[in-house]
């Protein structure tokens, strides 16, 4: 077990729901959020990627036309579904961070599909410690995004779909967990047997309302971002290369409170004055994938295209096998990513069982 300042521990946290823990620690003492942590963003956990396959991909599957794609990156991918599959996953971080995704997805009827899927992340073996900086208890976070999707083909080369995500983020003993819905919209068209287009709206309506009153905080909304995302997918040598990429148009609302002191006839008063603001960023991914044998395919790619300078890329590289046990038919996926800042490598494996 290791020992953490506050400001490591917000580090540390990174992109699982950094912003979140730091609402409510802000919220449990009564101060004021810093500037520095907006920048991880609410419900970060859930934008990881989803799976070895795609996080090799640079998560640059928005238009992706591969069967058997998880609609965590489009709902209108569902109809491409070749079968029954379900897949588990999980990934191996630095700083006791830990990552996993369950899921299932089916072709419901000719032409639609339905997937349900489970991801988990936390933080394990934070040591709690006091203003005097005696240790007071071990702590842990946990953050869960439980979603729906389903997808209908209404044409050759037109598809729309449709995602309810559940999300629900537990991190503090003395504040209740709090919940938030989102909803996700996709579509997806095939001009030609080579080229996919797509475009989705991701986490719409999606928030947590804070309630820290029972660890003598107050009360905040915070909302996730909304993305919208707009990619292709370009296929040569009979299908055996296959070039993906999108750019991320993302929305973010934000709160900034401002203390005033009024001078009133009863004398100074102190309040607080709250403020919201958009915050606009475009960000890019691309991904490329190989697939030298019948089996095998050669996966690379770069996430977070244009945020920050080059220590902030995500490049990525993995494989995937799939071959046939007995009667199981089996993808086995890797996934190396380099983490944006700490440089630490998250391993990522899957495992997908086509039924």
């Amino acid at each position: 077990m290791r020992s953490w300042s506050l400001t490591s521990l917000i580090r540390r946290l990174g992109r699982q729901g950094g912003l979140s823990m730091l609402l409510g620690i802000g919220l449990m003492v009564g101060m004021s959020v810093p500037a520095s942590g907006q920048d991880v963003g609410t419900g970060a956990f859930s934008r990881l990627g989803f799976g070895a396959r795609g996080m090799a991909l640079g998560n640059a599957l928005v238009a992706d036309p591969s069967a058997d794609v998880s609609p965590h990156y489009n709902p209108a991918l569902l109809p491409s579904a070749s079968g029954q599959r379900v897949s588990a996953s999980a990934a191996l971080l630095s700083f006791d961070r830990e990552l996993q995704f369950l899921e299932f997805t089916a072709p419901l009827g000719p032409t639609a599909g339905i997937g349900l899927s489970l991801t988990h992340a936390g933080v394990n073996d934070i040591d709690g410690r006091n203003a005097d900086g005696v240790r007071t208890e071990t702590l842990s976070t946990d953050e869960f995004a439980l979603s729906l999707a389903f997808g209908n083909r209404f044409a050759d080369w037109l598809a729309v779909g449709t995602t309810l995500t559940l999300y629900q983020s537990d991190l503090l003993p003395e504040v209740d967990p709090v919940r938030g819905f989102g909803v996700d919209l996709g579509v997806r068209v095939q001009p030609t047997g080579r080229l996919s287009l797509a475009a989705t709206v991701k986490d719409l309506l999606a928030k947590y309302e804070w309630d820290a009153a029972p660890a003598g905080g107050g009360s905040h909304t915070d909302r996730f971002p909304v993305r919208v995302q707009v990619g292709g997918s370009y296929s040569l040598l009979d299908e055996r290369l296959q070039f993906l990429a999108e750019m991320e148009s993302r929305y973010t609302t934000r709160d900034r409170r401002d203390p005033q002191t009024l001078v009133t006839s009863g004398g100074p008063r102190a309040q607080t004055r709250t403020e919201s603001f958009l915050l606009h960023d475009l960000r890019a991914r691309v991904g490329v994938a190989y697939r030298p044998l019948k089996v095998l395919r050669l996966r690379a790619g770069v996430d977070r295209l244009g945020v920050d300078d080059t220590s902030g890329l995500r490049p990525s590289a993995g494989f995937g096998v799939r071959q046939s046990i007995g009667d199981l038919d089996l993808r086995v996926s890797y996934a190396a990513t380099l983490e944006p800042y700490v440089r630490t490598v998250m391993n990522t494996g899957t495992v997908e069982l086509f039924l």
